[in-house]
């Protein structure tokens, strides 16, 4: 088919690239600077497992996986944007919404992977504290709405990547995303904030508790700004006039 053709032209592009590294690398850092902000806080942050995820989660739902994330999304537009190549990808025999498609799904791929090694990486840094209580049940659910949440900014920045032809710019806007991201969870808005919805799908912080929103209206969201997303880049590759620079 078609589509699994261009999903593999992006699956090389990502294979051949350094971009891996990144989400392999990256997120050990804010597993140990969690670590280690436990450690130096055991005597206040008293509830073991929990406190540590909060100390994880801190620096990579507001700092370093949205970084990460529109690292990626700027990557995977890197060679339309160069040398006029969006010239030759328009006459390419495939639907408008393949290119699009296939991207995200990659990114989605990503996304899921970093989770499973922000998991690893935890239960890692519990052991390496000393901690002999069972490892949080919750995990894998926090993992798994966590990887939501970063489809749907991997939604975004594939939008902001399209239309924004630099690589820098898009990073810079995940970050700022990110920290905006804090802002609203402390207000009350998290929900509504697509960047926080990452960190209120892993329970950034309250992992001990249910999620700060109904689990059908954090999935009502996401979808939402799923949609929107794919419609917008869609209706701009197809009604917007090309022009490579």
């Amino acid at each position: 088919m078609m589509f699994f053709r261009t999903l593999r032209a992006e699956r090389m592009k990502l294979h051949h690239s350094p971009v891996w590294l990144a989400f392999f690398i990256l997120p050990i850092l804010p597993a140990v600077m969690g670590t280690f902000n436990y450690l130096q806080n055991v005597g206040i942050l008293q509830d073991e497992w929990y406190s540590l995820w909060t100390q994880h989660t801190l620096f990579t739902c507001y700092f370093f996986l949205p970084a990460i994330i529109g690292v990626c999304c700027s990557y995977l537009y890197r060679l339309e944007h160069m040398n006029r190549n969006w010239n030759a990808v328009m006459t390419v025999p495939v639907p408008i919404s393949y290119l699009y498609f296939s991207k995200l799904m990659m990114a989605s791929v990503m996304v899921l992977l970093t989770q499973i090694w922000i998991g690893i990486l935890f239960v890692i840094s519990g052991k390496l504290c000393g901690l002999i209580s069972p490892i949080p049940p919750e995990l894998p659910e926090w993992l798994l709405w966590g990887a939501v949440g970063g489809i749907v900014i991997c939604a975004l920045q594939l939008c902001i990547s399209l239309v924004i032809r630099s690589f820098a710019v898009p990073v810079g806007i995940a970050l700022i995303g990110g920290v905006a991201g804090l802002a609203a969870m402390a207000k009350g808005y998290g929900v509504w904030f697509p960047y926080s919805l990452l960190c209120l799908g892993m329970r950034a912080n309250k992992p001990g508790g249910a999620m700060q929103c109904s689990t059908e209206q954090f999935a009502f969201n996401s979808l939402f700004y799923l949609t929107i997303c794919i419609i917008f880049a869609v209706i701009w590759l197809k009604k917007r006039d090309v022009v490579a620079g």
